[in-house]
């Protein structure tokens, strides 16, 4: 499987990209600084430098060509405006969503967040940010591709357990990012995952169990 990652020099991102290449599988990152290329290939990686905020549909499209599956896992960060939630969290998914149509791909996979709501009020970063994933993850589900949308809960970098709790609605929490990246390359491998919503949390099942049983 080739797998092209929107967000790619971050930190679920690269996790993300070790895993799938050291188990045999092709990890495109898409990064916005050429800088960031050697960090891509020192987790065996291919680096692709574009701005997925500022550049076209169509360059997107053209990054990702000959790819099998999106995933988004990219973000404004926890340091940028309200502004940039808007025009990446949201803006970038959309964008994405319109490249993997363009270059025939189906699968698209989210990294979206506990709480996502297009609903949600406020105009302070979080609820803007918020606001800007439920909206995302509403234009995924219309999206007419095979999408999953996976919502973690509180990011950490403790080492991964490999244990996971996974469902609809889960207890809130934490979760390590390493257990995130281990989860979204099990969904990668799973179509029972199409057209699912669910919450991430660390937890007491094998991360294989947890995604076989969505």
């Amino acid at each position: 499987m080739r797998v092209a990652i929107a967000g790619g020099h971050g930190q679920i991102a690269r996790r993300l990209a070790k895993i799938l290449s050291q188990r045999g599988d092709q990890a495109v990152a898409l990064i916005r600084n050429p800088d960031h290329a050697e960090d891509i290939r020192q987790v065996g990686a291919e680096p692709v430098a574009v701005d997925l905020e500022h550049a076209t549909e169509d360059e997107v499209a053209q990054a990702i060509t000959g790819c099998d599956a999106v995933v988004f896992a990219a973000g404004a960060g926890p340091g940028s405006g309200s502004e940039r939630k808007e025009t990446m969290d949201y803006g970038g998914a959309v964008k994405l969503i319109t490249a993997a149509k363009q270059t025939g791909i189906s699968r698209y996979v989210i990294v979206s967040s506990v709480g996502a709501n297009p609903e949600v009020r406020g105009d302070d970063t979080f609820s803007v940010y918020l606001r800007a994933k439920g909206r995302a993850d509403e234009a995924v589900q219309a999206s007419g591709l095979d999408w999953t949308i996976v919502r973690p809960g509180g990011l950490t970098n403790d080492a991964g357990t490999g244990r996971v709790s996974l469902g609809e609605s889960v207890p809130r929490g934490q979760v390590t990012r390493d257990d995130v990246a281990a989860v979204l390359a099990a969904v990668l491998d799973s179509p029972t995952t199409i057209g699912r919503t669910f919450e991430l949390m660390g937890g007491d099942t094998p991360v294989g169990e947890a995604v076989a049983a969505i």
